[in-house]
């Protein structure tokens, strides 16, 4: 099946990405276009749009991964906010649309708005994203200055932090330095193929426990 991209349709197969040149203005009009849907992602970077359509895959690592968050996040009683999906823009400059957005640190800053200025307000502490299709680059976080970014990529969690003006792979997240995040990821990702994503959620909260 053909990716059809038209004032009257946008369609993706699954798995599919396609890039192509825009203006802002194409970038916003393929978002209204859109509407509501949360298919296709659609990113603005650098004069040109990449549109993507994600594989089944992609959910599911996202809500399990995301969910792992939220355990630690709980046994280390940290408040937060979480959001999905969510759009992330830069006027003229950047439109991106993360899997996760976590608030640790700033929640305070972002608890009970409807809206977020990206220009202003403190970024996201933390985003997950997950990539089956080269859709993501970790340089796409730089404008907005998320301090932490998660990409899994290829069964693989690397974790970026922003040191002044660039991210740079780091062994433990800033959130769960005792942690080997990258292994924990592996181990209840497996469980939750052999069994189900509950099992793996259940049997990371009685470990911690």
């Amino acid at each position: 099946m053909f990716a059809i991209v038209s004032p009257e349709k946008i369609h993706l197969p699954s798995g599919s990405l396609l890039r192509m040149p825009a203006t802002w203005e194409n970038y916003q009009n393929l978002c209204q276009q859109r509407g509501d849907n949360s298919i296709p992602r659609i990113k603005y970077r650098n004069g040109e749009v990449l549109l993507m359509s994600p594989l089944p895959k992609h959910g599911r690592d996202a809500s399990l991964i995301a969910d792992i968050i939220k355990v630690l996040l709980d046994h280390n009683k940290l408040e937060y906010d979480s959001f999905t999906p969510v759009t992330m823009e830069l006027p003229a400059e950047s439109g991106i649309e993360p899997d996760y957005c976590f608030y640790i640190d700033n929640w305070e800053a972002s608890s009970g708005k409807e809206r977020i200025d990206w220009s202003i307000d403190p970024p996201p502490d933390l985003v997950l994203e997950i990539d089956v299709t080269s859709y993501t680059e970790i340089n796409d976080y730089l404008p907005y200055r998320v301090p932490e970014v998660w990409l899994f990529r290829r069964d693989r969690l690397i974790i970026y932090q922003l040191q002044e003006t660039e991210y740079l792979r780091c062994s433990h997240s800033r959130y769960f330095c005792e942690i080997d995040i990258q292994e924990l990821v592996i181990k209840y990702k497996q469980i939750a193929y052999d069994r189900n994503t509950s099992t793996a959620i259940c049997q990371l909260r009685q470990e911690l426990d």
